[in-house]
């Protein structure tokens, strides 16, 4: 069956998806849904999500095809800008959910949440769902160094294989980062470090070496670091493993995970409170997290499954990469300070 795809352009990234298919199945003990064999949900469910453009449209298909009688409204723009407009909207939500973004990120707005135990709780740690269910884990997310082979073998330099490689002076102004304050993923990486190299006090001494060593030039985009780094902009970049495997196939870049600890802070999925479109935003999450979406999501676009019975196809498993012990509330309570003193370190305060 067509499915009808409309793309407007309104400050932001706005997709209208509709479709007509076969009726619902019953997704009994798979917990996807809690639908029977007869319900047949319809009506509209309005998701906001900071991901790319393709595993969110590939995404978003595979929900329409199990549920053709609901229609799919998407805004798509960036994690600190979507949390800005749920706020802003808050009293007349817009959204029902939104998927992705970091869960730190969404710790921050918790304000904003409704609970909601997904049919697949059982299959997801504790580790990665907030204590009052206000956040789901969907997607665990190391960091990692994306780097330029032919720009850095032509240099005669060697692949840095951690954060604090990239404080020596060989790497000023060869660096892709991103504006903590633009980008939630960037923001993690900040926190990461800091975390990483003793404690935050003593991390902001290495985060300011960094600094110094972007050499005035700092993105405002997450997409922007992988990007500049595999066309050859810059050397090496900090970017999200999921960004990273895209590149498989191109042997001009590669990437580590950092010695001195990475992190692993989950895309999240938050049912707005007092959605306009409850129930069906609820079955949205229940899909996003269901064995075949993750599945589909893993082996099509490298996103690492967040569910226990889902073998990440691809990528090692996360007992064997260094992780710093990531304290999700204190990066949330802490996120406007965090923010202020990476900014203040940007003015020379």
């Amino acid at each position: 069956m067509k499915k009808v795809l409309t793309l407007m352009l309104t400050g932001v990234l706005a997709l209208s998806l509709a479709a007509c298919g076969s009726d619902n199945k019953d997704k009994g003990s798979d917990g996807k849904t809690g639908e029977g064999a007869d319900s047949k949900p319809s009506g509209t469910v309005v998701v906001y999500s900071p991901h790319d453009a393709d595993p969110l449209n590939a995404g978003i298909n595979m929900f329409m095809e199990e549920y053709p009688d609901i229609d799919v409204e998407i805004v798509a723009a960036g994690t600190g800008e979507l949390l800005n407009r749920i706020s802003a909207e808050s009293e007349n939500p817009i959204a029902d959910v939104i998927w992705g973004g970091g869960a730190d990120s969404l710790a921050a707005y918790k304000e904003y949440f409704a609970p909601y135990v997904s049919a697949n709780d059982e299959f997801i740690d504790e580790a990665y769902k907030d204590a009052d269910d206000l956040w789901i884990g969907e997607s665990p997310l190391p960091m990692v160094l994306f780097y330029n082979k032919t720009l850095i073998e032509e240099a005669g330099m060697e692949v840095p294989e951690s954060f604090e490689d990239l404080t020596d002076p060989e790497w000023k102004g060869k660096i892709a980062y991103v504006l903590p304050s633009k980008s939630g993923s960037a923001f993690t990486q900040l926190v990461t470090m800091l975390f990483g190299h003793g404690g935050t006090e003593k991390g902001w001494d290495m985060v300011e070496k960094l600094y110094a060593n972007l050499d005035g030039k700092i993105l405002d985009s997450s997409s922007k670091a992988h990007k500049m780094v595999a066309d050859g902009e810059f050397f090496v970049g900090l970017t999200l493993e999921k960004a990273a495997v895209q590149y498989k196939d191109n042997a001009a870049v590669g990437f580590v995970y950092p010695s001195d600890g990475t992190s692993a802070v989950p895309d999240g999925i938050s049912l707005i409170k007092n959605a306009p479109n409850e129930a069906n935003a609820k079955l949205f999450i229940d899909y996003v997290t269901s064995k075949e979406f993750q599945e589909a999501q893993n082996k099509d676009w490298g996103r690492r499954p967040v569910r226990s019975d889902v073998t990440p196809e691809g990528l090692p498993a996360l007992s064997e990469i260094k992780l710093v012990d990531y304290d999700f509330d204190w990066a949330a309570k802490n996120k406007e300070a965090v923010i202020e003193r990476f900014n203040e370190i940007m003015v020379g305060e």
